[in-house]
């Protein structure tokens, strides 16, 4: 089983975006044996905040279902509980060493890495309002890990 964790600023955009639609893709696939996601922040600003009105809008328009959900920061410990820690930008991937220290197993990685647009950053729809974009890129890189992840398991049973 691979556990996933997906990291943004305030945890209440991006990241939990990133968890739903991930958690989407698990279930249509049957595949919650095999994989499974939270989602946090990086701040304490938002802690115990729901889902960004705009970001669930965009979800449910989707048709994808949004859990309960409160905001959370990572803590220290998530680092050995994830095999994965997948960030939404450069700031948050400092953010995550600053608080987690060294990525001595490399866990610590970009969404769009698993994508053609690699390294690059997701803008914070909360400033800029685009989470039509958001959400598309946020969908990509989804895809993007989960299939990567499916040939990592394929590979590690050879």
């Amino acid at each position: 089983m691979y556990n996933i964790l997906f990291v943004c600023y305030g945890n209440i955009c991006r990241s939990p975006m990133a968890e739903m639609i991930f958690k989407d893709i698990i279930y249509k696939n049957n595949k919650r044996y095999m994989l499974s996601c939270v989602s946090r922040a990086t701040s304490m600003e938002e802690l115990g905040n729901d889902i960004y009105p705009q970001a669930k809008k965009k979800l449910i328009k989707e048709g994808i279902t949004c859990e309960s959900h409160k905001a959370m920061q990572i803590k220290k410990e998530d680092y050995k509980l994830y095999d994965y820690i997948i960030v939404m930008e450069e700031r948050n991937k400092r953010d995550v060493i600053r608080i987690l220290g060294p990525d001595v197993e490399n866990k610590i990685h970009l969404l769009l890495e698993y994508t053609d647009n690699k390294n690059k950053d997701i803008d914070d729809p909360w400033y800029t309002g685009d989470f039509d974009t958001v959400y598309d890129l946020i969908y990509q890189g989804c895809i993007g890990l989960y299939n990567y992840l499916l040939n990592k398991e394929a590979d590690d049973e050879i």
